[in-house]
């Protein structure tokens, strides 16, 4: 008795993409994933491209990847689409040694994020 094969995760007229091990924190990545969630497509590119927060760019680049695999894997219709979801976890986090005065020691950490952006076309009733 073998486990059954997981069905689909996502509906047909959804995709997906990820961005992972992106070099900031997941609470500065989330600042910028909220600014998208809920738009269309089009307008989340081009409020991304105007945003003055360096990650903007990185988003950016996931959100255009998400839209090229809706329209090139599940044949939907760039103009239709909008950000169902953008969601943000954490991953690793690079450890550095600070050395201080009087042979102390202190710790940077240097945080990495995952971004997960799914873009949906609206179902037709």
């Amino acid at each position: 008795m073998s486990k059954q094969k997981a069905g689909p995760r996502l509906p047909e007229n959804c995709a997906l993409a990820w961005g992972k091990m992106i070099r900031v924190s997941p609470q500065k990545l989330n600042l910028v994933a909220k600014m998208i969630r809920g738009l269309s497509a089009d307008k989340a590119l081009r409020a991304l491209s105007f945003s003055p927060k360096r990650i903007a760019v990185d988003v950016r680049k996931v959100l255009a990847s998400a839209i090229a695999n809706a329209e090139h894997n599940q044949g939907l219709n760039p103009q239709k689409l909008y950000v169902q979801e953008a969601t943000v976890g954490r991953a690793l986090v690079m450890r550095r040694l600070d050395v201080k005065a009087r042979s102390k020691a202190g710790r940077i950490e240097k945080p990495f994020s995952h971004l997960r952006v799914v873009v949906c076309e609206p179902e037709v009733e």
